[in-house]
């Protein structure tokens, strides 16, 4: 019998090898940056809670997945984004993504109630909102399907040398996605420059990550095609915006995509149709006692001197704000018939 080849020796060094980004530290915000955090994370922490309001109410139809508890992580990382050249995508829980990239939240509420004045003509509702002129590209109903649309977006900025960089949110569910593996591959191959994004709040739809996943560490996923990965306490919105700029960096260098584990987690259920009977009430509200986002920072903002009253007048802003864009989404008219037939080709035909 012919013997076995004898074993190649490995070409390339083991990854925990390889250069990787630094460690993140905690961003050191100025006082007027914590605020500027804490009016953002307050604004979409009460977007949210109006939204379940008119779902509840009926004015709200289809699924509308709520980013309660979430607020960090978008607000921390995208606040380290240049809107003027750099593009985000997202999956369907994109409410948040858009008011922290300061979209105006009466067209947001306006497309949440079917509205024509809605960010997408009322067409695309909570799962489909987009705009161009925001750089803010969906908005995703299938599952993992945006984190191949983001490596497009990506090969696009690299294409057109035009600067920027895409930042492609997922969830722990979609990452056992398998088009997710195949945008790992490719982004790498060609050194795209994107950030994609775990949003691990814990639970795909109802079924926890460890359960899941047999790798539930998320930010080692890409490993094997030498993405490095950094887990980010995703509850902290400095922590957040310390990861952001150190994965930037990466990027901008032309080094190749970078993976962002963000653990956090939701407090109301996968959609508001789901009533989240697989975990307690006990384990949602020591989240909240122990992690809230927008506590912390109440707490570091305390220690600026910013007193109870100077909160109590942002609440009662941000709470005007809200209430005047669903007074909007209410009173404007719904998309004409016509409407139906638009956006639908590039070209007229």
């Amino acid at each position: 019998m012919a013997k076995a080849p004898p074993a190649r020796a490995i070409a390339e060094p083991p990854i925990t090898n390889r250069e990787r980004p630094a460690e993140p530290k905690p961003y050191e915000a100025s006082k007027d940056e914590l605020l500027a955090f804490y009016k953002q994370m307050l604004l979409i922490r009460r977007f949210e809670e109006k939204a379940g309001q008119l779902y509840g109410l009926g004015l709200i139809g289809g699924f509308c997945h709520l980013y309660i508890g979430q607020e960090a992580v978008a607000v921390g990382l995208q606040s380290a984004l240049d809107g003027e050249t750099d593009s985000v995508i997202t999956g369907y829980r994109d409410h948040g993504h858009m008011l922290a990239y300061g979209i105006d939240p009466k067209v947001i509420m306006a497309e949440l109630t079917g509205r024509g004045s809605g960010i997408s003509k009322g067409k695309g509702g909570s799962m489909h909102m987009f705009s161009t002129e925001h750089k803010f590209y969906g908005g995703h109903g299938i599952v993992g399907a945006q984190v191949s649309l983001g490596t497009g977006l990506a090969f696009k900025h690299k294409y057109s040398n035009d600067g920027g960089i895409c930042m492609a949110y997922f969830g722990d569910g979609a990452a056992n996605q398998g088009q997710v593996y195949e945008s790992f591959n490719m982004a790498e191959l060609w050194k795209l420059p994107i950030i994609f994004v775990i949003e691990n709040n814990q639970y795909a739809m109802g079924t926890s990550v460890n359960r899941a996943s047999a790798e539930d560490q998320l930010y080692r996923r890409g490993e094997s095609f030498r993405i490095p990965g950094i887990q980010v306490d995703g509850m902290d919105v400095l922590a957040c915006r310390g990861a952001a700029e150190e994965a930037i960096a990466w990027v901008r260098a032309g080094k190749g995509p970078v993976i962002l584990e963000m653990k956090t987690y939701r407090y109301r259920g996968h959609s508001m149709s789901d009533p989240a009977k697989y975990r307690t009430r006990d384990e949602v509200q020591a989240v909240r006692d122990k992690s809230d986002p927008i506590d912390h920072i109440k707490k570091l903002l305390d220690e600026q001197g910013v007193t109870e009253a100077d909160l109590k007048s942002i609440e009662q802003e941000i709470r005007k704000t809200v209430n005047e864009a669903a007074d909007f989404a209410e009173q404007t008219p719904e998309p004409d018939v016509a409407e139906l037939y638009t956006d639908v080709l590039v070209e007229s035909y």
